[in-house]
């Protein structure tokens, strides 16, 4: 059972991070909109197939489903554009590392939306020094005009949308005990009901893919934002949150990595300095680079004391 779930780990750190470069092939033969169009309707029937062969339910309360529709639109159709129109101008692995600023724009927005995330030294902290990554990452030629500012602000306010659906998650969707796969089904229905509504408006130009466009819409929709749901179901059940969310770390190796080799994209010194910063902000903001403590004496009993980003984390797994 560990092997397997070491083995859903890795498989869900490649298909995260290759997602990037699958949007970047896609829009090659289609629009922004397309590849977002392709991406939820693939995502909802390959989640679809995996609530038959798990047996889950469907929420069918109305509240419910009015909450997961403002998750859809924070979670997949506003970020899904986003990243999908700044991959216009940006490279697959520039988009992924800026991806990678989530959980510091989570922890953010959970500090100022929820009361029992306090904003301590430790996290000022991380929260600084991952911020002064993104700067490192948007360059000094974009900071003076001379870059893709457009694009990579387009990427911040994807994630940005992220922080907030998680918060929201947390707040109004986990107290409701409902099944992780079940949540993820309903909430990228919902967004692929939203692009299906606009179809008219996205059918020009009419799309025209070439085989690598397919395979990479059908990887994308299937594997990216299908099969992923399941498989970091399962990490969290096995490993916890915290512990899941590691996978954070390993997203945009994969994605500049991809995108070197198979698209030939050039890696500038800024990226790895600036995607190291924030990925030792991430750690340090919510406690991992922290010195190990003297273990409590043999007599005392054990506390069980969780840190308020656990719980927010616990609430917002991707």
């Amino acid at each position: 059972m560990r092997a397997k779930t070491v083995a859903q780990f890795c498989a869900l750190a490649c298909a995260w991070g290759s997602s990037f470069l699958f949007i970047k092939i896609a829009l090659d033969d289609l629009t922004p909109a397309q590849v977002v169009w392709g991406r939820l309707v693939l995502g909802a029937v390959a989640l679809g197939a995996v609530m038959v062969v798990t047996r889950s339910r469907v929420p069918w309360k109305w509240g419910v489903w009015l909450h997961l529709t403002v998750v859809a639109v924070l979670l997949c159709v506003v970020p899904f554009l986003l990243f999908s129109w700044a991959e216009q101008h940006l490279t697959s692995g520039m988009a992924s590392i800026l991806n990678a600023t989530t959980p510091l724009l989570t922890l953010a927005v959970g500090t100022a939306a929820l009361r029992d995330e306090r904003l301590t030294r430790r996290r000022t902290a991380g929260l600084l020094a991952g911020f002064v990554g993104v700067l490192v990452l948007i360059g000094p030629g974009s900071l003076s005009g001379g870059g893709h500012l457009k694009a990579e602000v387009a990427c911040l306010g994807a994630t940005t949308c992220y922080g907030f659906a998680f918060v929201y998650l947390r707040r109004c969707i986990t107290p409701l005990g409902l099944p992780a796969v079940s949540v993820a089904f309903v909430q990228v229905t919902i967004g692929a009901l939203i692009m299906l509504v606009a179809t008219p408006w996205l059918a020009t130009p009419v799309p025209h893919a070439s085989t690598g466009v397919v395979v990479s819409m059908l990887a994308l929709g299937g594997l990216s934002t299908g099969l992923a749901y399941l498989w970091n179901n399962n990490i969290v059940q096995a490993w916890g949150a915290v512990n899941a969310s590691a996978v954070t770390y390993l997203t945009p190796v994969v994605g500049v990595t991809a995108g070197v080799i198979l698209l030939g994209e050039k890696l500038t010194w800024n990226q790895p300095l600036g995607a190291v910063l924030v990925i030792a902000g991430i750690m340090a903001a919510h406690g991992t680079l922290r010195a190990a403590r003297p273990r409590p004496a043999a007599d005392a009993p054990p506390a069980e004391v969780r840190e308020p980003s656990e719980r927010l984390e616990e609430g917002s797994a991707r």
